[in-house]
């Protein structure tokens, strides 16, 4: 076992270092795809104990029966064999395998649990609901309406710097997923939001100084900030859904629908690569969506 667990450590290596550098994926992407392989890799060793390059297809069908036996959602098998396929199509372009194990094995269909959706009220309500009499109250404020009217994740939130901010043009700039890049118009609201907390943001001694939201010591927020900062607006507003950052992009994109935007532009506002992806996001007619979509595809 130890001469197959050093091939799997080298392949995974390389793995690691391909889609990290040449297919520029996040980090957060990155340590899900090699968590993922090493639960593969360590269900391989101790089933049948081959090399990667050894690997069959009914070892994989037997991993995706392991899953299922051990409770695993659709969307957790569902990423776990995107990232399996990953693998093997790596060492296939590398000439390390004939044909890859994984060619024939399709990915359980995800139900797609939509998040609940705000009103533009509700949205308002919660945001009202954050004191403006502080500091920290008005870089919140200003964090949230950027949050819902710029349609952004999280990440893309908190690694927002004061150079993507181009307030005279009338958007800001966006590094999404695999550091791509988008521009977002962003509305008078938030700009006048952000210029509030800006006039108070200047005078903080900080190491990040291109870091737009900072927090009490002059570090960049993390994700788990912005969860509490929400939690507890929600809380002050009485709003029993269930609100998350991802709440203010899912209604963000929903309001756009509904004021007459094209699923094509949303889809750009939101930085999918895909319009498939972004069809989860709308609440609209379906049949209408649909044809949209497959229309768009082709």
């Amino acid at each position: 076992m130890v001469e197959n667990s050093d091939k799997w450590n080298k392949a995974a290596k390389a793995f690691e270092q391909y889609i990290r550098l040449e297919k520029n994926l996040s980090k957060n992407t990155v340590d899900a795809y090699m968590r993922d392989l090493t639960s593969f890799a360590h269900f391989v060793l101790r089933q049948y104990d081959v090399a990667p390059t050894k690997v069959e297809q009914y070892m994989v069908e037997r991993y995706m029966v392991y899953l299922f036996d051990n409770n695993q959602k659709g969307t957790s098998q569902a990423r776990q064999l995107s990232g399996i396929k990953s693998f093997f199509n790596f060492l296939l372009m590398n000439d390390k395998i004939e044909a890859t194990p994984t060619e024939f094995i399709t990915a359980p269909k995800a139900s797609r649990h939509l998040p609940d959706v705000l009103t533009i009220e509700e949205v308002e309500t919660i945001i009202n609901s954050i004191p403006c009499d502080t500091a920290k109250g008005r870089r919140d404020r200003a964090m949230l309406e950027l949050l819902y009217s710029c349609g952004l994740r999280v990440s893309e939130l908190t690694s927002l710097r004061l150079s993507d901010l181009f307030f005279g043009e009338g958007y800001i700039r966006v590094v999404g997923k695999g550091s791509k890049q988008r521009l977002v118009p962003i509305g008078n609201i938030a700009r006048e939001r952000i210029m509030l907390y800006l006039d108070e943001r200047k005078a903080k001694d900080s190491k990040n100084k291109d870091i737009l939201f900072l927090n009490n010591r002059g570090n960049s927020l993390t994700r788990v900030m912005v969860f509490t900062i929400i939690r507890d607006a929600v809380e002050r507003a009485g709003i029993e859904k269930s609100v998350s950052p991802h709440t203010f992009r899912h209604s963000f994109a929903t309001h756009l629908l509904e004021g007459g935007a094209s699923i094509r532009q949303v889809q750009e506002m939101l930085g999918h690569e895909s319009i498939v992806t972004t069809e989860i996001y709308t609440h609209l007619d379906t049949t209408r969506l649909r044809e949209t979509v497959e229309k768009l595809s082709i």
